[in-house]
C-alpha cells in the first residue's frame, strides 16, 4: 500500500511538472505568434497608407494642372495634359502598391490564425501526452513506497 505522504509528495510533483510544461508551451506559442504578426505591421500600414500618397499626389497633379492653365495664354488640352497625366501616374502608383500589400496582409493573416489554431492543437496535444505519461509513471523506488507490513 502506497503512503499517504510520499502519494501527497508525487502528486505535488506532478502538479509541478505539468505546470511547467503548460507554461513553457503557452510561452513558445505567444513568442512564435509575436515573431509572425512583426512583418504583417508594416504590411498593415503599406497597405492603409499608399492610397493615401497616391491621393495627395492626385492633388498635387490638379494643382500643376490648374498652374498650367493659369501660366498659358489659351486654355486648351494640352495646358492641362502634363498636370492630369501626372495626377494619374501617382494615382496608379498608389494603388498598384496598396492592393497587393492589402492581399498580402489578408494572405499572411489568415496563415497565421491557421498557423495559431494548429500550434494550440499541437500543445495541447502534448500536454496531454504529459498527464498520461505521469498518471502512468511508476515510482523511482516502489519499494518505498509500500507499507512493510
Amino acid at each position: 500500500m502506497y503512503k499517504p505522504a510520499a502519494l501527497s509528495l508525487r502528486k505535488r510533483h506532478h502538479q509541478t511538472v505539468l505546470e511547467l510544461v503548460q507554461c513553457g508551451l503557452q510561452r513558445s506559442t505567444t513568442v512564435t505568434r509575436g515573431d509572425m504578426k512583426r512583418g504583417l505591421v508594416s504590411l498593415a500600414t503599406i497597405a492603409s497608407t499608399a492610397p493615401f500618397v497616391g491621393l495627395f499626389g492626385t492633388v498635387i497633379g490638379i494643382m500643376n494642372a490648374f498652374a498650367g492653365i493659369r501660366g498659358a495664354k489659351m486654355a486648351g488640352l494640352t495646358s492641362v495634359l502634363a498636370g492630369i497625366s501626372e495626377a494619374l501616374v501617382t494615382t496608379a502608383l498608389g494603388l498598384m502598391v496598396a492592393i497587393p500589400a492589402a492581399w498580402g496582409y489578408n494572405y499572411f493573416s489568415n496563415r497565421m490564425e491557421s498557423f495559431s489554431v494548429e500550434m494550440e492543437s499541437c500543445s495541447s496535444e502534448v500536454f496531454n501526452w504529459c498527464i498520461v505519461q505521469l498518471s502512468c509513471a511508476r515510482p523511482a523506488s516502489a519499494e518505498s513506497n509500500f507499507d512493510a507490513r
